[in-house]
């Protein structure tokens, strides 16, 4: 479950909240204090040369982060079976063994590519399209992370559906 679930699902929300928020943040006050104006005057294509990067950034690092949390989930409930005395070594290491199913790995990291799509690409539509002031800009924020929560779980749900 920890690879399955736990490190792409609910590290997506906590990746959400913490940089789905910065890039609507950071983009609705580029919109709102003209910068993305000034670009688009410039004849720069404001949303390829704003939006792609953050996307991309997004879609590379955030299944690195999700192998992490995998590891560390792992290692972590090594250490605490093994140093409160409930497991040994070879029982945890048996166990990971002989209940390991390499498909859930794959389906992990498909998880963390649609989910770092997901939550970059409605954090960025958010930021880029706030209109207003400094109080919309924490309305798109706040936004952007509650929206990408809930395509986060539509997306699990989803492929769950469609690849199980």
């Amino acid at each position: 479950m920890t690879i399955l679930e736990l490190a792409p699902t609910v590290m997506a929300i906590v990746y959400a909240g913490k940089v789905g928020s910065n890039i609507a943040g950071e983009l609705g006050t580029m919109r709102i204090s003209e910068q993305i104006d000034a670009l688009e005057v410039m004849g720069i294509n404001s949303a390829s040369y704003l939006v792609l990067p953050k996307i991309i950034a997004s879609f590379f690092m955030y299944p690195m982060l999700v192998v992490l949390s995998a590891f560390l989930c792992i290692t972590g409930g090594y250490l605490a079976g093994t140093l409160t005395g409930t497991l040994t070594g070879y029982e945890y290491v048996y166990g990971i063994r002989y209940e390991f199913v390499e498909w859930n790995v794959t389906f992990a990291l498909i998880k963390s590519f649609t989910f770092a799509l997901v939550v970059a690409s409605i954090s960025a539509y958010k930021g880029y399209f706030t209109s207003g002031g400094a109080l919309e800009v924490g309305q798109a924020s706040t936004a952007a992370v509650t929206n990408s929560c809930i395509g986060i779980l539509t997306a699990d749900f989803l492929l769950t559906k469609l690849l199980i």
